[in-house]
């Protein structure tokens, strides 16, 4: 059984494992762990372990931001990126939502079309050679 939830400080160690898997460092944990202190962090947990965790804002021109996404490399494909989503988007302040992912990156662009959100720009010059596409859904 798959539930998403709020994180808590207690679950910091599991995040930054899950974070390192994809990353290959723990350079995030202090942006992690803030997020988590701020309450805007949330996980999804199988019926064993944290499988992935969201981070969001709302400083994007005063709309939520999807700032980070992850799900555990062993456990892609099985709809938890969808949870995660679909739990940010009910419990989201504001009716625009935004989120951004590297050109290169194919499998988020799926999430994100697959969750009904729509391309709505690009930014270039932040990773060379591989601009961002910024993605907005309404609420």
């Amino acid at each position: 059984m798959e539930y998403v939830v709020k994180s808590q400080l207690n679950d910091l160690d599991e995040i930054v494992n899950i974070d390192r898997e994809v990353i290959g460092s723990d350079s995030r944990r202090k942006y992690i762990k803030k997020a988590i202190e701020e309450e805007r962090c949330i996980v999804v947990k199988n019926e064993f372990n944290i499988v992935g965790f969201l981070i969001f804002n709302n400083h994007f021109f005063d709309c939520s931001f999807i700032s980070l996404i992850i799900v555990k490399p062993t456990e892609r494909r099985k709809g938890y990126a969808t949870f995660l989503m679909e739990y940010f988007i009910s419990i989201s302040s504001t009716k625009k939502i935004f989120s951004s992912t590297n050109q290169s990156n194919k499998r988020m662009h799926e999430v994100f079309i697959a969750n009904g959100f729509i391309q709505s720009g690009i930014v270039e010059n932040l990773d060379e050679g591989d601009p961002k596409i910024i993605y907005f859904r309404l609420k």
